[in-house]
């Protein structure tokens, strides 16, 4: 008796947009920026997703649009407020564009999105991808989207490495213009949920009749392996005050922004009372925090109070450390 699996029945694109579009009806998950079309919601989820994901962009979300519910009240924030309500998702400077372009839309727009993905590009932090998915999500446009996920299952539909602009014309050609953005949607729900990098859910895809690889990946590269470095850091209170410094201006790295001052590791031997990990892109850090230092007298910061806190644009690690300590509390 045979027990091979059947091979995979030849791409039709009508048959293969049946299936997948009916799995995603039945099974998408339920994302607070799917409840509509309003391209505001999608434009703002689409940043926060950025190289963050999913589950820890929902309640960011939910916590920015009580804050900012329209692009007016968004472009007429300080920059600083943006960055308060930014921080602990990272990449900083997605708030900044965010920011810039919502200036943009309402200054040159009057609040209106543009319709295409074309147009999209032009405004401050949108790039292809993101201009396609509110294209096709918001506006119906019929432009493909090929992000981390999508990229993955087109390798596997077609059992070919397919990358930069031959990813993207597979993605045009498989596209369903009647719903171009549920079906783009579906393509990054498959391999966000069942098409994964290692142990896809193959048993569970509805793509499964169709696809050529069956599972396999060709030409998978390897992942860089996370580099170790320890840094330290000085937490000085004062009453109900914590000693902050601010980033310079002009450095390329989260300028502006609010953190604890760095001490030479030679100030913190046998002091740390606080230990923690962080991990930023290739880089895995250990943090050991010292308690009450002379980093005050030395550097240029402020004593912030404590109720101010949440209304500074603090560095993900700085915003860490102070609810390690118990100096600030969740969220």
């Amino acid at each position: 008796m045979n027990h091979h699996p059947a091979p995979p029945r030849k791409l039709d694109a009508k048959r293969f947009h049946q299936r997948l579009l009916a799995w995603f009806d039945r099974h998408k998950r339920d994302l607070p920026w799917r409840r509509d079309r309003d391209p505001y919601r999608i434009w703002l989820s689409e940043i926060m997703l950025q190289q963050t994901r999913v589950a820890a962009v929902q309640d960011h979300y939910l916590r920015f649009l009580r804050r900012f519910p329209t692009i007016e009240r968004l472009a007429a924030a300080r920059e600083s407020s943006v960055l308060a309500l930014w921080s602990g998702l990272g990449y900083y400077r997605r708030a900044r564009m965010l920011h810039a372009a919502a200036r943009k839309v309402v200054g040159e727009f009057a609040g209106n999105f543009p319709k295409n993905a074309a147009e999209l590009r032009a405004l401050p932090g949108i790039g292809r991808y993101t201009a396609a998915a509110i294209a096709s999500i918001a506006f119906g446009e019929p432009v493909p989207v090929v992000d981390g996920n999508v990229e993955r299952v087109l390798q596997r539909l077609f059992a070919k490495p397919l990358v930069g602009e031959a990813c993207w014309q597979g993605a045009q050609d498989l596209l369903d213009s009647q719903r171009p953005g549920d079906f783009n949607q579906a393509l990054m729900e498959l391999g966000a949920t069942l098409c994964l990098p290692r142990q896809p859910k193959c048993l569970l895809c509805p793509a499964a009749d169709f696809c050529a690889a069956r599972g396999e990946l060709p030409a998978v590269t390897k992942a860089n392996r996370q580099q170790k470095r320890e840094i330290h850091y000085a937490l000085d209170r004062c009453g109900d005050s914590v000693f902050l410094v601010q980033r310079p201006s002009t450095v390329s790295l989260m300028p502006g922004m609010w953190e604890l001052p760095e001490v030479p590791a030679t100030n913190t031997d046998g002091k740390a009372h606080l230990k923690l990990r962080h991990s930023i892109t290739v880089t895995d850090y250990l943090v050991r925090v010292v308690p009450r230092t002379a980093a005050a007298a030395t550097a240029d910061g402020r004593w912030i109070p404590a109720s101010r806190l949440s209304k500074l644009p603090l560095t993900g690690l700085a915003r860490k450390i102070l609810r390690a300590a118990n100096v600030i509390q969740n969220p």
